[in-house]
């Protein structure tokens, strides 16, 4: 008979199958729903200024709620959150098929639509960070994560082409598959058993309570290092929000072109996650994050310089894949190094960073392409991404000199 450690071991690699299968499902859905709400957005009303709009609604209950987020993936079944919001998201869904259907051209509910999905992403985000160290054993969580960014990835490769091969069909074509993926990933979450909260008590809610993940990172060199190297990184590296000026006016290339240069980074992260879970990281755990951030620093230099789209395909590919070793070590690091009473409130504060980190460097991109010209932007951010890592190697030792990841905190 196969004895009790063996079978939740094997309860457990179930579960972990069944929380990848629904969040690769669930970020293809989201992916594809962006796509075809841009597209009916802007074909409504032929006003770029709205499709800023769907980003704002969703950027905005998303950084007001993601520390309260925090707190209530510690006090509560962290599985149950992140199913509730995947079941809202198909009510998004489903409310987005039937204003298609029944031809509403306002588009004030779809933007209140994106306020939810905001709403969602905030709670989701923190609970099924903190969810995956739940679910697999110490030995497999560096090879847990570098799978789970594989799955993200790929879903973020496939899921805006699929979106709008399928919108060709239909808004309302889309919103159906799309509410179907949700629906489909919602069941999964429900039959996940092993994880939750590990926590018997719920923390107080207090003020304090709320900024006890920056209290936690402010008290951790080690964190707080990766997680403000990434920030700032991104920050100034952020070339690909001008890939459409880069598209049009510098490689001039089509439309089809520009989805290709769209797609790189996320080959070359994906190409690199596949790599580490066939063989994580183990030693020079520090070096390798500098080294990540380095590489992109310097490909992002390349890209700016290159008026070939190979050259700016390779580029940008190389780009990605150094993002992602950064990515990968920055997500061990805070899971492994936070006890998981207060997991989903450090994951939280992480969330904060990445967010920022991504829809700033996008307004700061388009905010120095405007003063100094697209090329000299992208180089000068590359450069500055290359001078935060020399700096950051000096602010914070600890994390340059790492050899090998922490045990998980408990």
């Amino acid at each position: 008979m196969t004895d009790a450690p063996t079978r939740a071991g094997l309860l457990g690699e179930r579960d972990f199958i069944r929380y990848l299968t629904a969040r690769c499902l669930g970020t293809l859905a989201v992916q594809m729903q962006t796509v075809a709400v841009g597209w009916q957005v802007y074909q409504t009303t032929r006003d770029p200024l709205h499709l800023g709009f769907i980003g704002l609604s969703q950027f905005l209950p998303f950084i007001v709620l993601i520390l309260p987020a925090g707190h209530v993936a510690d006090s509560f079944d962290r599985r149950r959150i992140v199913t509730g919001c995947y079941f809202l998201n198909m009510i998004c869904a489903l409310s987005l098929l039937t204003l298609s259907l029944r031809g509403v051209n306002s588009v004030t509910p779809i933007f209140a639509l994106m306020t939810l999905l905001g709403i969602t992403r905030a709670f989701a985000m923190p609970a099924a960070q903190a969810l995956i160290p739940n679910l697999v054993p110490p030995q497999s969580f560096a090879r847990a994560v570098a799978v789970n960014q594989s799955v993200f990835q790929v879903s973020t490769i496939v899921g805006p082409t699929l979106g709008g091969v399928l919108y060709l069909a239909g808004a309302s074509v889309v919103y159906g598959i799309v509410a179907t993926l949700l629906f489909t990933s919602t069941l999964l979450m429900l039959r996940i058993r092993s994880g939750g909260r590990s926590a018997s008590v719920a923390p107080a809610v207090s003020v304090q309570s709320l900024l006890s993940g920056l209290r936690f990172v402010k008290s951790k060199p080690i964190v707080l290092g990766a997680i403000s190297l990434d920030l700032f990184a991104v920050l100034f590296g952020g070339a690909t929000a001008l890939l459409p000026v880069y598209a049009h006016d510098i490689l001039h290339t089509s439309s089809a072109g520009l989805g290709l240069l769209r797609t790189a980074p996320a080959v070359g992260a994906m190409i690199c996650a596949l790599a580490l879970a066939a063989k994580p990281l183990s030693r020079h755990v520090g070096a390798w994050m500098f080294g990540g951030v380095t590489v992109f620093g310097i490909a992002t230099i390349v890209f700016g310089l290159s008026t070939n789209l190979a050259v700016s395909m390779v580029a940008l590919t190389l780009l990605g894949a150094g993002d992602m070793v950064s990515v990968y070590l920055r997500h061990l690091l805070v899971q492994l190094e936070t006890p998981d009473a207060i997991r989903g409130r450090v994951s939280a504060v992480n969330a904060v960073f990445v967010g920022a980190s991504n829809e700033l460097g996008e307004f700061e991109s388009g905010v120095t392409a405007a003063w100094f010209g697209t090329v000299r932007a992208v180089v000068v951010g590359g450069a500055a991404t290359l001078i935060v890592a020399a700096v950051w190697s000096r602010l914070f030792p600890e994390l340059r000199s790492m050899d090998r990841l922490p045990t998980a905190a408990r």
